[in-house]
């Protein structure tokens, strides 16, 4: 990746300090990577601050790794966060690290954010979370039609199709698919030929999918999995899916692969190793941004000897913009270091308050998810002789490795999931709210080590229930203190500590959960049994329960919402303008008022594009006058 960048390390002396460019954007993520690239692209100068270090290695590139990439030192950062402010209840998750007081929330931490450590899943959002922007704005272009006309922007399909509906050739599938074939994000799903060669897959797919026709009434001549990506498959489409993932050519890509592209080809330049520690604010105006160099320097990343201990502080000037990309935790951070955030919050640390804005850290919310787990009477055959890792000698791989390697296929150029029902809960509005899919390893949510717990066994089967449309706004980000390299706490307040509407939630999960167990209950030659939640756990108290004290979510969002200009809590507009400050916006998963869809990337992918046609756009107009 060096070679291709246009890249200088941040620790470079007192050269950086008076810089100027036309824009500073600090995070690489979905969010902050892909406006970078486009507003480069549109003429500007950009500097993109990312905290990580660059890191090339097999668990960024191999799809079926990414567990392993959200748990590799060089490439995360890790957040315990809570979910529950009861002690007593928060110890009855399995998953909670005493030492660290909250439960594993891997995130990204190098080029690309998250997006670097991902589950790659790539979903587009229901129309109705976008029709909801729209009417909370007044903007019509954040309309479910102009929000997909920017997904077929950015989306570069590759995928193989789902068959043709009755009635309709491929043409006319295509046509009302709408899919992108020239964007920079390259989309796909497993090759069908991947689950082909093992009967164990081709049976668990089979449950799933008879599983869908039973529940739903879904015809033989109806031809499964359907496409959740396809404009033509209505949000309230209750059946199998496949799982659409970022990759291209059998390798992970996402908002790294587009800073790497745009650096090398216009005025993009990309410091690592850039801890953001304060926008800089003058007569209410934000012209630049300090940050300290060096790598390793927040408290969130694993330990190193590399780490210095009084690190260089920079700063950097924007001509027209600073623009925040740093996600739900970091985001809220940075704007109360800035002086920008509730009143008390601000003064309880000794930060000054420049804009006393309530909502700033509040609104924090994800969707819930739990997964049940069995042990089957034998392991999967394709499995045989390889380490479901990256191998010890590169110069020797498994098979499985080595298909991946020459042809960028196989098992490991997926995400290992297998297939997925999408669904309406008991509890549902307009539009789906379950998600079930299944995965052929041990994946019952995220404590340090579950990467490798997952795939030492190769007889288990995972069924993933997420739980969409959420109800609870309770959590919040605040301050630990007004260190920026100390991590800020995080209280999610799931079910009955959070919002009203906790009980349809956990509905909602339970709901989900049957349909699993009636997937499992197809594949009796199997003969499952349950491990996770064990067998005894039966009737909805006992499987709500087993919800309240195991579910997680890994989708943060809402911290910097966006709202009317009469909501005092709503730190953005419409046009991701920071409320009482000038030239400061935010773009990346704090602005969602709600969280949309099922899977949050393609989301903030979305508001990146619009951001960028927004900003661009603006700076058009004013060279023009």
């Amino acid at each position: 990746m060096s070679e291709t960048v246009h890249h200088d390390d941040a620790d470079h002396g007192a050269r950086a300090s008076g810089e100027e460019y036309d824009f500073v954007v600090v995070g690489s993520g979905a969010g902050g990577g892909p406006l970078a690239a486009n507003l480069a692209l549109g003429g500007h100068s950009v500097l993109l601050l990312e905290a990580g270090s660059e890191h090339d290695c097999p668990y960024y590139e191999v799809p079926v790794m990414q567990a392993y990439a959200s748990e590799d030192p060089d490439l995360r950062w890790d957040f315990f966060v809570r979910h529950w402010d009861d002690d007593t209840q928060q110890l009855r998750d399995e998953k909670y690290v005493a030492e660290q007081g909250g439960v594993l929330y891997p995130r990204g931490s190098t080029i690309g954010g998250s997006t670097a450590v991902s589950a790659m899943i790539t979903i587009y959002p229901h129309a109705e979370d976008w029709q909801s922007l729209a009417e909370l704005t007044g903007d019509d272009s954040w309309a479910p039609e102009r929000m997909r006309e920017l997904f077929t922007r950015l989306e570069s399909w590759r995928g193989v199709d789902a068959e043709p509906l009755p009635g309709d050739d491929e043409a006319t599938r295509d046509a009302k698919a709408e899919h992108g074939h020239d964007g920079w994000l390259g989309t796909t799903r497993a090759n069908p030929k991947v689950g082909g060669r093992e009967q164990m897959f081709l049976d668990i797919i089979g449950a799933m999918e008879q599983t869908a026709r039973d529940r739903f009434g879904i015809a033989e001549e109806i031809s499964l999995p359907r496409d959740p990506n396809a404009a033509d498959t209505p949000q309230d489409f209750e059946g199998m899916t496949f799982i659409p993932v970022a990759v291209r050519g059998g390798h992970r890509n996402g908002s790294r692969e587009r800073v790497v592209d745009v650096a090398g080809r216009a005025d993009l330049t990309v410091r690592t190793d850039a801890l953001a520690t304060k926008v800089l604010i003058e007569d209410g105006r934000a012209v630049g941004v300090e940050y300290l160099s060096g790598p390793r320097l927040y408290a969130a990343a694993p330990p190193s000897s590399n780490t210095p201990a009084d690190p260089q502080r920079h700063t950097v000037r924007a001509r027209k913009e600073v623009i925040l990309a740093g996600g739900a935790y970091n985001t809220p951070q940075l704007l109360m270091l800035s002086g920008i955030g509730p009143r008390g919050e601000l003064e309880r640390h000794g930060i000054g308050v420049l804009v006393d804005s309530p909502g700033v850290g509040a609104n924090l919310h994800d969707r819930y998810e739990v997964s049940l787990v069995w042990d089957l009477n034998r392991n999967y055959p394709i499995f045989d002789g390889v380490e479901l890792d990256i191998p010890k000698d590169l110069d020797n791989p498994d098979r499985l490795f080595a298909e991946w390697e020459s042809d960028g296929d196989g098992p490991y150029a997926t995400n290992g999931s297998l297939a997925a029902i999408v669904a309406k809960s008991s509890v549902a509005g307009d539009a789906d709210d379950l998600i079930v899919f299944s995965l052929p390893i041990d994946f019952h949510g995220y404590y340090p080590g579950y990467a490798k717990d997952g795939s030492v066994a190769h007889n288990r089967m995972t069924i993933v229930v997420l739980k969409a449309h959420t109800h609870n706004r309770a959590g919040s980000v605040t301050l630990r203190s007004a260190d920026p390299r100390d991590v800020p706490d995080i209280a999610f307040r799931y079910f009955d500590e959070g919002s009203p509407g906790f009980d349809d939630d956990l509905q909602g999960v339970v709901d989900g959960m049957h349909i699993a167990r009636d997937v499992a209950s197809r594949l009796g030659q199997y003969e499952p049994t349950p491990r996770v939640p064990a067998a005894d756990v039966e009737g909805d108290e006992q499987l709500r329960e087993f919800v309240r004290n195991e579910a997680w979510g890994h989708h943060a969002c809402g911290t910097a919402k966006i709202g009317r200009d009469d909501d005092p809590n709503a730190v953005l507009d419409g046009d991701f303008n920071v409320r009482g400050v000038e030239g400061l916006r935010v773009v990346d998963a704090s602005v969602f008022p709600d969280i949309p869809g099922f899977f949050i990337a393609s989301a903030v992918y979305l508001v990146a594009e619009k951001a960028s046609d927004v900003i661009l756009a603006q700076y058009a107009a004013d060279e023009r006058d």
